[in-house]
């Protein structure tokens, strides 16, 4: 996705000039001599990687109560994506903790940006959870916190933005926060699955107000511009807030548009990821991360998957 300066979006650069892509001329891959354009992870003919893989090109976690998965894909030559995952153990039960943040590309340093971003909201969402504080004034102390982060990756170059999401999943209900379009859905085996977040995109405005269809508004090129992310030089953050009360057992899914982008309907993601996420979060998460790599892998991908209600052993 892309966002400008504060109070300002811009979108997607569109399909450059063969002769010059944005980011200098064509190059030649090294195994088949094909043009690739710089930047690009894999040459689109053979499929050779053209860059050096990093620690954060594939990472998985699995804390039992929850766990994720997160991608470089097949054409970004970094992960900007990033997630923190946590349980903690409260006097209602096991809560499960999980953060995600994908890096506005458009931005310098996204990729800072999102990890710095996720591992600082934790931090609070842990010790919150821990003290047993309301779960909505914890992950509005989070986004602020994350947002704090951001602001010392500000420099010459510009300031590195991200999306925010998060989810604290405790016994009785689902708290959600969010600025941007990542996504939380809630899956269930009834017909009671539904997102659970509402995108903060150019897109979502165009749908609202009568503009365009969803599925026109999702085809045009300003479908990824965001309308509210944090950023190094951003005004203080207003996040979305919002309870959710299962009507009982499901599954919290928390992703970034890599996922999503292939696979945007509640009732769709469901048929992909349960039953196996009910009893196998992990092996669930992989399994979407994968669908989204053989529907093509344009972006970076996070999936994390949560059991609800959480039970079991905090680690």
């Amino acid at each position: 996705m892309t966002a400008g300066p504060a109070g300002t979006a811009h979108p997607e650069s569109g399909p450059q000039d063969a002769d010059e892509p944005e980011g200098g001329l064509l190059e030649a891959c090294p195994s088949c001599g094909h043009p690739v354009a710089p930047g690009h992870a894999f040459c689109e003919a053979c499929g050779t990687a053209l860059t050096p893989p990093s620690g954060r090109d594939h990472e998985e976690l699995d804390l039992g109560l929850l766990a994720g998965v997160t991608d470089r894909g097949l054409r970004h030559p970094r992960n900007e994506d990033a997630m923190a995952l946590d349980t903690v153990d409260t006097a209602a039960g096991p809560v499960a903790l999980a953060v995600v943040c994908d890096g506005v590309s458009s931005s310098p340093r996204a990729d800072e940006a999102s990890i710095d971003a996720v591992q600082a909201a934790m931090q609070v969402l842990r010790a919150s959870g821990r003290l047993s504080e309301d779960p909505a004034e914890a992950s509005l102390a989070a986004v602020r916190a994350a947002w704090e982060a951001l602001s010392g990756l500000a420099g010459p170059s510009g300031s590195p933005s991200a999306t925010y999401v998060s989810a604290v999943i405790g016994r009785d209900a689902v708290t959600v926060c969010w600025l941007g379009d990542s996504r939380i859905y809630w899956l269930a085996a009834n017909d009671s699955s539904q997102r659970l977040t509402k995108d903060d995109s150019l897109a979502e405005e165009m749908v609202a107000a009568g503009v365009l269809p969803r599925d026109k508004a999702m085809a045009s090129p300003q479908a990824h511009v965001i309308t509210r992310w944090l950023g190094a030089n951003a005004a203080e953050p207003q996040p979305h807030v919002e309870r959710f009360e299962p009507p009982g057992p499901g599954v919290v899914l928390v992703c970034s548009d890599g996922l999503w982008n292939y696979l945007p309907e509640a009732a769709d993601l469901v048929k992909l990821a349960l039953p196996t996420a009910l009893t196998d979060p992990l092996g669930a998460a992989r399994a979407l991360v994968k669908f989204a790599l053989d529907a093509g892998g344009t972006d970076n991908i996070t999936a994390v998957l949560a059991t609800f209600p959480p039970s079991g052993t905090v680690g």
